[in-house]
């Protein structure tokens, strides 16, 4: 039999200040408010109805409508001083639930698959103690809730429309509940901790004809499997072996009978790495698919979509944020130093503004079958975890604004 440990004494092993460990059945609360009633990007209405509608109860300062859903709140300390910015993302994916709870998608096809629900209800967590304990830090804290990271990106649209200006951020912060650490682990560290994501898109044009007849065709099929073997050459023979990158075609759609040669072919995939130096792998990949087909002597077009670059800590906020989960958190979870994953994040944006530090807050519970991976029909995690964030968030703002 699993022995069980009450959430209380979680919560204490954890060093979480008592005014916090009294939010815990809000919190769970409004988890599972949003994870109801999940939301696509740019359409988070209802969510971004409920975060304003508790902004103004608690008297919080706020402005909503930003890159269509997007909510900035402001809460000022008790003295003048700098501005740290906190994010929180709060769309969800395009995947039916398969979790049997009580508090289960009631949008069909929609889920909270990757913890979003669970960010924006520490970040409303965050406001509702700072906003009551406004003489425990100096400066100002913004606390902006955003559409839209799973695609196309709300963060960059975000920052076009102004939200780190008025009163300008000097540093930001964010975190993302992490299945795939244990509960309660903090993965940070200076640099990149996520990748850049790049997508792309080749049609190969070819010359299709009868199976019998090879020799009048230029086999798109062929050519098309002929990039994809080269391709596999990039990261091999083109990337420095210290830095990592991922080449991927994960899709190849060709021919419509068994015995016709295919006129053309499409080949779509991704690009991920860390160093963003490494930005050129287009070229690479156009020169490759170029030499390919010139050789066969058929033609191509080449759709590339750069998303998001490589999310990149500060070091010097990294360390802040170090330090506070090896205040906050007892061994032997601890923390995740060179915690890193080829997932990308619009986070990333935000950092190319100004200094700051993303960090991962693990949050799986095999003993209660939640360590599901994100993205997963039956992702959900142990909330326990939504505590252990608002008070990391909390420590981090007292540290930086003390």
């Amino acid at each position: 039999m699993v022995a069980t440990v009450s959430l209380d004494a979680i919560l204490h092993k954890h060093r979480i200040r008592p005014a916090i460990q009294a939010l815990q059945t809000e919190l769970v609360e409004w988890r599972r408010t949003f994870h109801k009633k999940p939301e696509l990007a740019f359409r988070e209405n209802l969510t971004a109805e409920f975060i304003a509608q508790k902004l103004t109860e608690l008297g919080i300062d706020h402005q909503t409508g930003i890159a269509k859903t997007g909510i900035v709140a402001v809460i000022k300390g008790k003295d003048e001083g700098k501005v740290l910015g906190i994010r929180a993302d709060m769309d969800a994916l395009p995947i039916q639930e398969e979790n049997e709870v009580d508090y289960c998608s009631q949008h069909d096809g929609v889920m909270h698959a990757c913890g979003h629900d669970g960010h924006v209800a520490i970040a409303l967590g965050t406001a509702k103690y700072l906003s009551e304990n406004r003489d425990s830090f100096n400066g100002t804290v913004k606390i902006i809730f955003q559409p839209a990271e799973e695609s196309p990106g709300g963060a960059k649209p975000m920052i076009e429309e102004g939200v780190l200006k008025n009163p300008d951020v000097d540093a930001i912060i964010g975190l993302h509940i992490w299945n795939n650490l244990p509960l309660g682990t903090v993965g940070v560290r200076p640099g990149a901790l996520m990748a850049a994501a790049e997508t792309f898109h080749v049609r190969v044009q070819g010359k299709g004809g009868h199976g019998a007849l090879p020799h009048q065709t230029k086999d798109a099929i062929v050519i098309g499997s002929q990039i994809v073997t080269a391709f596999q050459t990039v990261v091999a023979r083109s990337v420095n072996p210290i830095d990592s990158a991922v080449v991927t075609v994960g899709e190849f759609h060709a021919g419509d009978a068994h015995n016709v040669i295919a006129d053309f072919a499409e080949l779509s995939g991704t690009v991920r790495y860390f160093n963003p130096e490494l930005r050129d792998l287009r070229d690479r990949l156009e020169a490759i698919i170029n030499g390919v087909c010139h050789s066969y002597g058929a033609t191509y077009e080449l759709d590339y979509i750069r998303m998001y670059p490589p999310t990149i800590n500060d070091p010097a906020i990294a360390a802040l944020v170090k330090t506070v989960a090896e205040e906050s958190i007892e061994t032997p979870l601890g923390v995740a130093p060179e915690c890193q994953t080829m997932g990308s994040e619009d986070m990333s944006y935000f950092l190319q503004e100004v200094p700051g530090c993303y960090f991962f807050l693990g949050s799986a519970n095999p003993q209660l079958d939640l360590a599901y991976p994100h993205h997963h029909p039956r992702f959900n995690f142990d909330e326990s975890a939504l505590g252990m964030g608002v008070e990391m968030f909390v420590r981090c703002v007292e540290k930086f604004l003390a």
